[in-house]
């Protein structure tokens, strides 16, 4: 169990890092503005980049670890597509609940931008997936059940 944990941790921290960069690099492409959730969180907590970047990076470790032990044995199709299929619950979470915290409309306020955050998710909850693996039934089954 304790690998299945740290594959968790790792494949959080990468997966976050894609997303990252989805957001920076590849949102310019289709054409909308880049997105970084690292500055949108620092903006949220005084302006420290830092623990913006800090609780991005632990926001995706607590998603991946969640994923692992909820999710991972129990989605169909490989570890990737298990993965991003997951990720459409935290996408859709932040759409709804996250950005009108931080004073943004439902759904980014546009279409473009929803999507573009869409994809940076889908990399996201790829790439853990990809990371933690196969993770069996019993692994993560309650003592007794």
């Amino acid at each position: 169990m304790q690998n299945t944990i740290t594959r968790a941790v790792v494949g959080g921290i990468a997966g976050t890092l894609v997303m990252t960069g989805v957001g920076l690099y590849a949102a310019p492409l289709m054409g909308i503005p880049p997105m970084n959730p690292a500055n949108m969180l620092a903006g949220q907590m005084g302006g420290s980049l830092a623990a913006g970047w800090a609780g991005h990076l632990m926001i995706g470790v607590v998603l991946a670890v969640g994923y692992t032990l909820i999710f991972a044995a129990r989605l169909p199709g490989v570890p990737p597509v298990r993965g991003a299929a997951f990720s459409l619950l935290p996408w859709l979470m932040a759409q709804l609940m996250v950005m009108p915290m931080m004073g943004m409309p439902l759904f980014s306020g546009s279409m473009a931008m929803a999507g573009g955050s869409l994809i940076g998710h889908l990399a996201y909850g790829a790439v853990v997936g990809a990371v933690v693996g196969e993770v069996p039934v019993a692994a993560v089954a309650p003592r007794g059940a």
